[in-house]
């Protein structure tokens, strides 16, 4: 039950994402200012989660996860029906980012739970994995249909199926019949010494991911013009990527260790970056155009080592409950940082160009690594 909730909402999510970028940058008149402080907002739900989570601790795992489903169909909603105005966009937006960001922490402690004892990354690859071919099949459609229709494109109508999916998603979840126990300390925040590293790789994590996530498709779009049905096409070939990948870097993490992935994923991301940021510089704009989206497929691909991180706090728990609170505890870790590099990242692609913004995310992936690399690992008994 938990993969099809997880399945279905990926298919309605691949369909909002394959067209949100066009959707606020040709609709919606967004510049890329205006797509920083929407992404700001976006994001505050994760900064605020340990919060949220704080209210609804005494609710097990699986009925947090069904709240975050009804969020994420409400915002779903609006975004279908509400006029494509600026403030009740982002309203729309951040409601639906509510229930996406409670969900997000829950399926990976789940997943986790349900999984047999040494197979943690293999679930979470395989978790990944069915979220990627849901959002492939968004994606597809998206494809499909823009490509079909050169004029009056039917925004609307792709998030009002969205919509449709997202309640599909909110059925299986409400089938989940296991009664996971929340903290029994009944902590309402959780900090725990030991946890710092990990904490601190969710904030270079995420202030290096979001560039890419906010400013990567946009800058395709207004800098390149690339349309919706292309947009999608390179989110599609991501998601195929990260479908055959996921559960190989699963088993990577099982059989040579979180510390390692961590540290070694740099290395592409640096080549990564430099490309995405000077490609315009070196090659004619078509060329620089390809590069830019084999960049921006590579840094999908090496995105999936994130899961290492989750590994690394099951190692160190003690119990399934804290796992569950310490990766909650890091998503609004990671959404503190996440939220300013949001804000200010228009800003310095306004005022600095795009080749600062990529530097900078490389810079972070690099201080990400030399962190990881600062790990102790636990003695084996």
């Amino acid at each position: 039950m938990l993969f099809l909730s997880i399945f279905m909402m990926a298919i309605g999510y691949g369909l909002h994402k394959g067209i949100l970028d066009n959707y606020l940058a040709e609709v919606v008149k967004m510049n890329g200012m205006d797509r920083g402080i929407t992404e700001f907002f976006r994001e505050i739900p994760g900064f605020l989660l340990i919060f949220i989570l704080a209210i609804l601790y005494k609710f097990s795992a699986e009925n947090i996860y069904k709240i975050g489903g009804v969020f994420m169909v409400i915002g779903m909603a609006l975004l279908a029906f509400i006029a494509p105005v600026k403030t009740l966009i982002i309203l729309s937006i951040c409601i639906y980012s509510t229930g996406e960001h409670i969900q997000l922490g829950m399926k990976n402690t789940l997943t986790l739970e349900y999984s047999k004892e040494g197979s943690g990354g293999r679930g979470l690859g395989w978790q990944n994995a069915i979220h990627q071919i849901g959002t492939l099949i968004g994606y597809i459609a998206i494809i499909i249909v823009f490509s079909a229709i050169t004029a009056n494109k039917p925004y609307k109508s792709v998030y009002i199926v969205s919509t449709v999916f997202m309640i599909f998603a909110l059925i299986f979840g409400l089938h989940l019949t296991a009664n996971s126990k929340t903290d029994k300390s009944k902590n309402r925040f959780y900090f725990r010494k030991k946890f710092t590293k990990y904490y601190m790789l969710e904030v270079f994590y995420g202030a290096r991911k979001q560039v890419f996530f906010t400013f990567g498709p946009y800058v395709l779009i207004l800098f390149y013009g690339a349309k919706a049905s292309v947009i999608s096409l390179l989110f599609a070939v991501s998601a195929i990527s990260c479908f055959l990948i996921s559960p190989l870097i699963g088993k990577i993490i099982d059989k040579i260790g979180y510390k390692t992935v961590m540290i070694s994923d740099t290395l592409i991301l640096v080549i990564v970056c430099f490309f995405y940021g000077f490609a315009h510089h070196i090659f004619p704009k078509n060329i620089a155009f390809i590069v830019c989206c084999v960049n921006y497929v590579l840094d999908s691909i090496i995105s999936l080592a994130a899961m290492a991180s989750n590994v690394y706090v099951q190692d160190i728990s003690d119990s399934a409950e804290e796992i569950r609170a310490t990766i909650s505890t890091g998503i609004s870790v990671n959404h503190a940082i996440t939220i300013l590099i949001a804000l200010f990242g228009g800003w310095i692609w306004q005022r600095l160009g795009i080749e600062t913004l990529f530097v900078i995310s490389a810079v972070l992936g690099l201080c990400n690594s030399a962190y990881a690399a600062s790990i102790k690992l636990p003695k084996q008994s």
